[in-house]
């Protein structure tokens, strides 16, 4: 029977991981993520007033360029719950939603919801 001993077994996860590729990486990290569970908000931004309140957004997605895929574009995407009434949480008529925000033109600030169910 082999015993391997918790120092032992630290260090090979951590050789495993940095094996990997960034990409690799970012997709575990992702899994883990999404596994316990995010409850991001995202605050669209205008002449330093909120327009728009996104909820229960598990990630944000950089787009990639079609003919290039390690090129990315210069918007952002997700899927939350539009918050009209600005509670920090979904109500009756409120649905989810497919948004995008762009680098240019959009003040935007994601963060987790600090009044988390």
């Amino acid at each position: 029977m082999l015993i391997i001993r918790k120092p032992l077994l630290f260090a090979l996860l951590a050789v495993a991981a940095f094996a990997c590729t960034k990409e690799t990486q970012n997709k575990i990290s992702r899994s883990f993520q999404n596994w316990t569970g995010t409850n991001g908000v995202l605050d669209v931004i205008s002449e330093g007033k909120v327009l728009y309140r996104f909820v229960k957004i598990d990630k944000m997605t950089t787009a990639t360029a079609t003919n290039d895929p390690t090129t990315s574009r210069a918007y952002r995407f997700g899927y939350g719950v539009l918050d009209k009434n600005f509670n920090f949480k979904q109500d009756e008529d409120e649905k989810k939603l497919y948004f995008e925000v762009s680098d240019y033109s959009t003040q935007y600030v994601f963060y987790e919801n600090p009044y988390d169910e």
